[in-house]
């Protein structure tokens, strides 16, 4: 099996993506960096304090970071409503953006490693008929992780205006 210089340089970008990502998360006090952030985002941003906290959703869910404490965070800190929206457009925007990263960077590669796996086509055939249906049921059901389930569906048929609208509906169920 051949593989062209531009598939070998996404296929290592991917791989320095998420060693990156899992040193980090083994080496900085992630916990902690994100308790500060939120506390700053409260007393120096004012108004802009959600909006900033919705935009931190995209490298987070990118680096696979669990997001927990900014979820409950933001409610606390900037209200119900205001966090409960900021958190939904920042997870949302998040889920896209781990989406398209698949889509473009290791799509060929994971596709070609995936096609041995009978159960990955059955759920890749699902996608083609229903995607819409099936990405909201793979969303309410803790099967995966988050941000690995933003991965695995990028490599599927489904549209990025279905697979938007049904993440972020499965977002708010959670």
């Amino acid at each position: 099996m051949a593989v062209s210089w531009s598939s070998a340089f996404r296929i290592a970008l991917f791989v320095l993506l998420v060693a990156t990502a899992v040193a980090a998360f083994f080496v900085l006090p992630v916990e902690k960096i994100l308790k500060d952030f939120l506390v700053w985002t409260n007393e120096n941003l004012g108004l802009w304090g959600p909006v900033v906290l919705a935009l931190a959703y995209i490298p987070l869910t990118i680096l696979a970071v669990p997001a927990a404490i900014l979820s409950l965070g933001g409610g606390y800190l900037f209200g119900l409503p205001i966090g409960f929206l900021a958190d939904s457009v920042g997870a949302t925007l998040g889920s896209v953006a781990a989406f398209l990263l698949g889509r473009t960077l290791g799509r060929s590669y994971v596709i070609s490693k995936m096609n041995d796996y009978q159960e990955f086509q059955a759920v890749a055939t699902a996608i083609q008929r229903s995607g819409f249906k099936i990405v909201l049921l793979l969303r309410l059901a803790p099967l995966l992780p988050f941000c690995l389930l933003n991965y695995l569906l990028s490599v599927t048929p489904i549209g990025i205006w279905e697979y938007t609208f049904a993440s972020w509906l499965g977002i708010q169920s959670l």
